[in-house]
């Protein structure tokens, strides 16, 4: 496999092993025999083909399998769920167990179903429940406390059942975008619930402590208020829990409850699933898909992946113990949108739905075959008996392939895997193979990248560019263009039969991505990651349609995103940026501060006495702070001093305010205070505890390095009716422009992901 640049910063930046001075001791070839070596064990055989298979980028597995497979950590596993019990050394146990989860680079999913409301009544301690919010808040504070392998922060997903009595309140527990920031939010929905939807029918809500009714309400009254919120900033999204349990494949054994972090994958209570991704972008030919080759590596990656719950060392002994009871898989694909390009086909098209199928089909059928081999070999999964497969209720269209015949097969042979497919997100993954995400449309064709001496790099797309060649039009000159209209549908310089091929994610209605959900998903085990993307002026009635859609083609759950409606997506992709000002690796100097400044000054409780802030503003935003406590001269003081100064600084050089946050919160010192419910773990931690307040009470948008006026257009309004439908935000890391996709926020340039 060739790598591209930007495969090289990613690999360099989060794979490659490193040794004690940090310095890194791994290329490409290394990392792929290490991965392959320990995955097959010392079998020379599966060693070259598991070498061969990640070499071609016909196949990637997982990140954690990449980073620590052959390393001492030696957790290959993506996603996790584990239990939620309603009693205070459960819930407790739990934030432990993610904490350890976190630390050796997984994802986790909660219920908090089980837990009783507020305000119910605890026998034990003859007082009252706090609630599944409040315990909520205190899992996003211990996931802040936990680097994720020196990788990444910990994600998670908070799942919430439909008739819990505080299910409004789950609804709009992240109304405010600073808190809960580490947990994604959806609703569990029930069958009965999207019944008394459409029939306008009253629903109970039922308490799971007592089991008693506690409040009737009318059903479309908080599915109006779910997509009220999922308008306003995307969450939550929706969960079909009965649809989910109608495909638990092991139902003796449990119900699921919840999904790992970005919703596509269902687990049972300590259950994981280790996950990979076949590269369609690789098996296109002139005469087609090269169908031959694809079961090759369909085959191959099964063994691969089998193989990886082997060797994984599990985080708990609960955790290894369902695993290998059950053996789930989930094989899924990337490069989709790439593939259609190759083959002329629109996204948005009968034809690629119709493709769709046909694709995830021959892979799911061909993963049970192998999955149906290995049984044979090594035996089924320890639950296969009272499993759907054991009672044949594995359903499946009679097509071409020879699915009765598979039924039977299984029946006489067994089924190595609980679970055999998932589309899972690859984002960083699919970066390293060069490809496009997941299922998702690409978000966009072309973007800037750029490097530290302010040098601007245009990345466009192999397929596009190759066809713009072919037609004799590509040039510097009309990339740029692209890279500024975020898109080919308004260049007249474009031939159409190139347009209506060459789409981006906003060029296709939320109809076709949530038809495009629904044909992958009738042949997934598991379910489908995948972001249902909206233009801003999209309505709320747009977003209801978008979820009974996903509910009438039935899909697992769905994720939708209006664009830019979070406050701080403050870089539109179609504007013209400020180039000797708004580059985001361009070293700058700080404006000059005015002679006026006006702000607010916050009293905040410390373990070293009273703080007080200041943060004061100029007709840019944040331009600076000031520290007081203590007597002038101390130590503390100083150093709040030099604290407050360097802030202003940033500030006043267009420093995400954000940022600066997460730099300073949760820093320990071994004074902690209470102030005002809220635990300050130290002087900065109070900074930073200031400083979201700050963005709270002034409700900003400028609070990143980019400029929202364009050179041309100097005034606020006729800017704003000129947006283009592609807000993003800018990354954290590398400043460059990120963007949703796949339940997630993503860095196309060096790989960073929320989740």
């Amino acid at each position: 496999m060739i790598l591209t640049d930007n495969a090289k910063v990613v690999l360099e930046k989060r794979y490659y092993k490193k040794n004690d001075l940090g310095e890194t001791i791994e290329d490409w070839e290394k990392l792929i025999s290490r991965v392959a070596g320990n995955i097959a064990q010392g079998d020379k055989e599966k060693y070259q083909r598991y070498f061969k298979l990640l070499d071609s980028g016909d196949f990637l597995p997982n990140s954690p399998t990449l980073m620590n497979a052959g390393n001492d950590l030696q957790q290959l596993s993506a996603c996790f769920v584990l239990p939620l019990e309603d009693s205070m050394e459960g819930i407790f146990t739990t934030i432990k167990n993610a904490a350890m989860i976190h630390k050796s680079g997984g994802g986790t999913g909660f219920s908090f179903s089980k837990l009783r409301e507020t305000n119910a009544r605890v026998r034990s301690t003859n007082g009252v429940s706090s609630g599944p919010i409040s315990f909520l808040k205190v899992f996003n504070s211990a996931t802040d406390a936990v680097k994720q392998g020196g990788t990444r922060r910990g994600a998670n997903m908070a799942i919430l059942s439909v008739q819990h009595p505080q299910i409004i309140d789950f609804i709009t527990c992240k109304e405010d975008t600073s808190e809960l920031n580490n947990f994604n939010i959806s609703v569990g929905v029930t069958e009965d619930f999207m019944r008394a939807v459409r029939n306008d029918d009253d629903f109970p809500l039922i308490s799971p402590h007592d089991y008693q009714i506690k409040e009737i309400v009318k059903a479309r009254d908080i599915f109006a208020l779910i997509v009220e919120k999922a308008h306003k900033n995307g969450e939550p999204g929706i969960i079909f829990l009965d649809r989910i349990n109608k495909h638990n494949p092991t139902p003796l054994v449990g119900e699921i409850e919840s999904t790992n972090p970005c919703g596509e994958q269902p687990l049972l209570p300590n259950e994981a699933c280790n996950l990979g991704s076949i590269n369609l972008d690789n098996f296109y030919s002139e005469e087609g898909i090269k169908w031959d080759a694809l079961k090759e590596v369909i085959y191959d990656s099964v063994d691969f992946l089998d193989d990886v719950i082997n060797v994984s060392n599990f985080p708990l002994p609960e955790i290894d113990k369902m695993v290998k009871a059950n053996r789930k898989i989930g094989l899924g694909i990337m490069g989709w949108a790439d593939l259609l390009f190759q083959m002329a086909i629109p996204y948005s098209s009968e034809e690629a739905i119709d493709l769709a199928r046909q694709v995830m089909e021959f892979i799911d059928y061909h993963s049970k075959v192998r999955s149906m081999e290995l049984a044979k070999l090594h035996g089924s999964f320890p639950n296969f008996k009272g499993s759907i497969y054991d009672d044949m209720s594995l359903i499946r269209k009679d097509t071409k392939l020879k699915w009765e015949d598979l039924k039977a097969q299984i029946k006489e042979n067994g089924l190595r895997n609980a679970t055999a497919t998932t589309i899972a997100p690859t984002g960083t993954i699919s970066m390293i193979a060069d490809t496009s995400s997941g299922i998702e449309p690409q978000f966009s064709l072309v973007y800037v990248k750029y490097v530290m001496d302010g040098e601007k790099l245009i990345y466009v797309n192999k397929h596009l560019k190759e066809k713009l060649e072919d037609a004799g039009i590509y040039s510097e000159e009309l990339m740029e263009k692209i890279s500024q209209a975020g898109g080919l549908a308004h260049l007249e310089e474009i031939p159409q039969d190139i347009k209506d091929v060459f789409v981006t994610s906003h060029d296709i209605s939320p109809e076709w991505h949530i038809r495009m959900q629904a044909a992958f998903q009738e042949y997934t085990d598991n379910a489908v990651s995948k972001t249902i993307n909206f233009k801003n002026d999209a309505t709320p009635e747009d977003i209801k349609m978008a979820y009974e859609l996903a509910y009438d083609t039935r899909c697992k759950g769905v994720t939708v995103y209006r664009d830019g409606s979070r406050h701080f997506q403050v870089l539109n992709v179609g504007k013209k940026i400020n180039e000797e000002k708004d580059l985001p690796n361009v070293k700058r100097s700080p404006r000059i501060r005015p002679e006026i400044t006006s702000g607010i000054t916050q009293k905040i409780e410390t373990g070293c006495g009273h703080m007080y802030v200041t943060i004061n503003s100029d007709n840019q935003g944040a331009c600076e702070m000031f520290i007081q406590m203590g007597k002038v001269g101390g130590c503390a003081s100083a150093q709040l001093e030099a604290q407050a100064r360097l802030i202003s600084l940033a500030l006043r050089a267009d420093i995400d305010i954000e940022s600066i946050v997460r730099q300073l919160k949760g820093i320990r010192c071994p004074s902690p205070m209470w102030n005002k419910g809220k635990l300050v773990t130290s002087c900065s931690d109070a900074v930073a505890t200031a400083l979201q307040k700050f963005i709270e009470l002034n409700k900003i948008n400028e609070i990143s390095n980019i400029n929202f006026q364009t050179e041309n257009n100097p005034n606020p309004e006729v800017e704003e009716q000129a947006q283009s439908n592609t807000s993003i935000k800018t990354c954290p890391e590398c400043g460059s422009v990120v963007y949703h996709e796949e339940g997630c926020l993503k860095c196309q340039a060096c790989g960073w992901s929320k989740c």
